[in-house]
């Protein structure tokens, strides 16, 4: 799949719910079931800096693609860096610098968000586009 098609998934997923709570609950029950990092990636290096909430980023390249796990100590936090993974990981460095990740506004979540998560949610992005940078030339 495109992240376009990727994208175009989760705006659907998000359709189906008419009330922001509902939308909350969705994000708080994807954090519940995105997968754990290792533990031994829940250390301070790999916090991503800039979030209210612990949220610790993972990544690897290999041929040709970046490939992100991550984690977070607040549930609903950790369903939103999973909707970020969801659309960028498996892909190529210039995949992910290219994306312009509208479903996060089509979904209505920067408009949902306090401050202080949607810092965190830019923090969460810049992260992922700096490994992205990184790697491009490799």
């Amino acid at each position: 799949m495109t992240i376009e098609e990727v994208e175009n998934k989760i705006i659907e997923e998000f359709s189906y719910f008419d009330d922001w709570m509902d939308k909350y609950a969705y994000i708080i029950d994807l954090g519940k079931t995105a997968p754990i990092i290792d533990e031994e990636y829940r250390k301070d290096e790999y916090l991503i800096e800039g979030c209210q909430s612990k949220v610790w980023l993972q990544a690897n390249y290999n041929d040709g693609k970046l490939y992100f796990k991550a984690d977070s100590d607040a549930i609903i936090t950790k369903g939103i860096i999973f909707l970020l993974i969801r659309v960028l990981s498996e892909r190529t460095p210039q995949e992910i610098l290219d994306a312009k990740l509208d479903f996060i506004n089509q979904i209505g979540l920067t408009s949902h968000l306090t401050p202080t998560r949607s810092n965190g949610l830019l923090s969460m992005i810049k992260k992922i586009k700096c490994y992205a940078l990184t790697y491009q030339n490799q």
